[in-house]
C-alpha cells in the first residue's frame, strides 16, 4: 500500500505536469497570431472556383513553413529555459513531460489560431470571384512535421541546461557543514569535532 508520502510526491508529479503543460499550451495561440501576422504572402489564382497557387514552384509555401518552423523553435527554446528555472530537483521528470505535451498542444493550436485569421475573407473572395481573379492566400502549414520545433527544442533546452547547470540539492543553500572552514572572528576554525582526548589539531590537552 502507497503510503502518504507516496501519494504526495504522485501528486506532486502530476501537478508538475498538469501545470507545466497548461502554461504551455496557452501560448500557442499568442504564438498563432504572430506567425500569421509575418508570413510572406501567396497568391492563387481563381480557376472554376478553385484557388490554385498562382507559382508552385515559387518560395512562398516554403517561406510560411519556415517561419512557422523559426517562430516554433524560438518559442520551444525559451519555454525549456522558463521550465529550467522554476523548476527543481525531483521535478526534472513531470517537468519534461509537460514541455512535450504542452509544446505539442501549443504548436497545434498556434497553427490551427494561426490559419483562421483572415480565412472568412479568403474563402468568400474565393467563392465571389470569377476565373482567373488572383486572391492573397491565408497561413497554413503544407510539412506538417514543423510541429515539432516546439515540443523538442523545449525538451532539448531544459535536458541541456540539466546536464550543464549544477542545481543544489533540496533545501541546500550553499552554507558551509560540517568539517569546512568557517569564519569565526575574522579566522577559520575547522568545525569537525576532535577526537577523544585530543584537541582539533590531535595535540593532548
Amino acid at each position: 500500500m502507497r503510503g502518504p508520502t507516496g501519494r504526495l510526491s504522485a501528486m506532486r508529479f502530476l501537478v508538475t505536469w498538469a501545470v507545466t503543460a497548461a502554461i504551455v499550451t496557452l501560448t500557442g495561440p499568442l504564438v498563432g497570431v504572430l506567425w500569421a501576422k509575418t508570413v510572406p504572402e501567396v497568391t492563387y489564382v481563381i480557376v472554376q472556383g478553385e484557388p490554385l497557387l498562382a507559382q508552385p514552384e515559387g518560395q512562398g509555401p516554403i517561406g510560411i513553413d519556415a517561419r512557422f518552423a523559426l517562430i516554433a523553435l524560438v518559442a520551444g527554446l525559451l519555454c525549456g529555459v522558463a521550465g529550467f528555472l522554476a523548476g527543481g530537483r525531483g521535478d526534472d521528470v513531470a517537468m519534461l513531460l509537460g514541455l512535450a505535451v504542452g509544446g505539442t498542444a501549443a504548436a497545434v493550436l498556434a497553427w490551427k489560431i494561426g490559419h483562421t485569421i483572415g480565412l472568412d475573407a479568403f474563402q468568400d473572395a474565393v467563392q465571389t470571384a470569377r476565373d482567373g481573379t488572383t486572391v492573397t492566400g491565408v497561413a497554413d502549414l503544407r510539412a506538417k512535421g514543423v510541429l515539432v520545433f516546439w515540443p523538442l527544442p523545449a525538451v532539448a533546452a531544459y535536458g541541456l541546461l540539466e546536464l550543464v547547470v549544477r542545481r543544489l540539492p533540496a533545501g541546500d543553500r550553499g552554507e558551509a557543514g560540517a568539517g569546512e572552514a568557517d569564519e569565526v572572528g575574522g579566522d577559520e576554525f575547522d568545525l569537525e569535532s576532535a577526537p577523544a582526548g585530543r584537541d582539533v589539531d590531535g595535540r593532548e590537552p
